[in-house]
């Protein structure tokens, strides 16, 4: 096997000129998402006690995000779980947790698309046909890859923009559906309500609970934007945990004044139950009709734009990352004159629009969505292993992120992944699996052809803190 390195690392790279703010700003609206679109599907998860379920998911996903703050300024090299898991275990378990990760982020991307232009013809009283939608969605696609294709400092801004509109907006919004005096303790009653029922000896309510770290995934995005930040690597951290703590508490604050606002049946009733809760009970419940506007152009536009922009940064520079160290073709690490990687733009873009239609045209997209969720529980626990795996290989190595409780996080933050897959798992069709297995497939063809081909020639290099280091 040749030594030479043909990974691109030494040719150039991103841009280092992100400020942290920005790198919070893509990690936060990557979790902040869908809250004022699939409102209604959250709460019939976990009903009165929803805010509650996000405060606990918050409890379970800290410690994960902790591993993630030590890993990542110890190897500030985009790519994420591609290099974690490659330096903990080798480089087969590290191209499929990346390929978990990447599969997550790019169901986001048309489900967005799909939530925006419903939003929109809701508003404006549309009826939207196959073609109108198709047409929309490709337009909006391609805005999104040539801002993605300009300099990364415009996304950055466009993202903190939106996510301040985002969050303003449902915090003004929350206080305001408290103080409208519809407001009351007795609608909390029952607790623990939940359309779903018990699943494998799972209670309802724990499967919802399970469910709901659907929406709060991303800040595993932070090191896809590392390598461009131009602030301290002990700084990272700040928005790993700072992204996951900001939306936790505007959710539970946000699910809290729904939960207030009428009894479970009557929030869930109607149109209510296929999305825009809060929406549609500002409309009949309180007779608002200009706020509910303006909130769905924060909870809406702002919160799923900035989702969808994050999802999109970061799946371009995990692609490029898989394509500079040798897990893609070179290709993927092309950049241009904005040091922006080009193949993995126009390849999200064509994948998307493939997806957008799907999603119109069968129920493929709908049902890999449902288990997007335990892709990235999954690859969470495999990164988890690695962290405890890479301290045990390599004491010396030193993050300036100080883990406390060591590998007892490390195990704790195990085992909740699990935990999460688990639930995660629970009340799934059999649509969902095939629809799983279908992308696992075409990730194993294409790991198959790394394998016995490319590998066979070259190697896979990769920066650690002892230096470059074949794998």
């Amino acid at each position: 096997m040749s030594s030479e390195n043909p990974t691109l690392e030494n040719q150039g790279g991103l841009k280092k000129s992100l400020k942290l703010i920005y790198v919070y700003a893509i990690a936060t609206g990557a979790i902040f998402t869908f809250v004022g679109y699939w409102d209604s599907i959250f709460y019939s998860y976990c009903g009165p006690a929803t805010f509650l379920a996000f405060l606990l998911i918050v409890a379970c996903v800290l410690p994960i995000a902790f591993v993630y703050c030590e890993l990542s300024p110890m190897f500030p090299s985009c790519g994420g779980e591609l290099i974690y898991n490659t330096v903990g275990f080798n480089k087969h378990v590290g191209f499929f947790s990346s390929w978990l990760i990447m599969g997550a982020w790019i169901a986001v991307i048309p489900a967005a698309i799909m939530a925006i232009i419903q939003w929109i013809a809701k508003v404006c009283g549309l009826t939207l046909t196959f073609e109108h939608v198709v047409v929309i969605g490709i337009v909006c696609l391609t805005i999104y890859c040539i801002f993605s294709l300009m300099d990364v400092q415009l996304a950055g801004k466009a993202q903190l923009a939106m996510l301040i509109g985002a969050i303003v907006g449902c915090v003004v919004t929350s206080f305001a559906i408290i103080f409208s005096g519809h407001w009351s303790f007795e609608n909390f009653k029952p607790f623990f309500n939940t359309v779903l029922k018990t699943t494998w000896g799972v209670p309802g309510w724990l499967v919802g609970f399970g469910l709901l770290i659907n929406p709060f995934f991303g800040f595993e995005t932070v090191p896809q934007m590392i390598e461009e930040g131009d602030f301290p690597l002990k700084d990272t951290s700040k928005a790993i945990w700072g992204s996951v703590v900001t939306c936790g508490i505007v959710y539970s604050l946000f699910f809290f004044s729904l939960a207030g606002l009428d009894k479970f049946s009557v929030l869930l009733a109607g149109d209510s139950a296929n999305g825009f809760l809060a929406i549609n009970a500002m409309n009949k419940i309180l007779g608002w009709h200009v706020w509910p506007v303006f909130f769905g152009i924060a909870a809406v536009l702002c919160a799923i734009g900035t989702c969808l922009l994050g999802f999109w940064l970061s799946t371009v520079r995990l692609m490029y990352a898989m394509g500079r160290k040798n897990f893609l073709p070179q290709a993927f690490a092309k950049l241009n004159r904005h040091q922006q990687p080009i193949v993995p733009n126009l390849f999200l873009l064509g994948v998307s629009i493939l997806l957008l239609i799907l999603q119109n045209a069968t129920s493929f997209m709908r049902d890999f969505y449902n288990l997007m969720s335990f892709s990235v529980a999954l690859a969470y626990a495999l990164t988890m292993l690695s962290a405890i795996r890479i301290r045990n290989k390599h004491p010396d190595w030193v993050s300036p992120f100080h883990l406390k409780g060591g590998n007892f996080t490390r195990g704790l933050a195990f085992v909740l992944a699990l935990v999460i897959a688990f639930f995660c798992c629970c009340g799934q069709g059999a649509g969902s699996w095939k629809c799983w297995g279908i992308f696992m497939g075409i990730g194993v063809v294409v790991w198959l052809w790394m394998a016995l081909v490319r590998w066979r020639k070259s190697s896979v290099v990769l920066p650690t803190p002892d230096g470059d280091v074949e794998y």
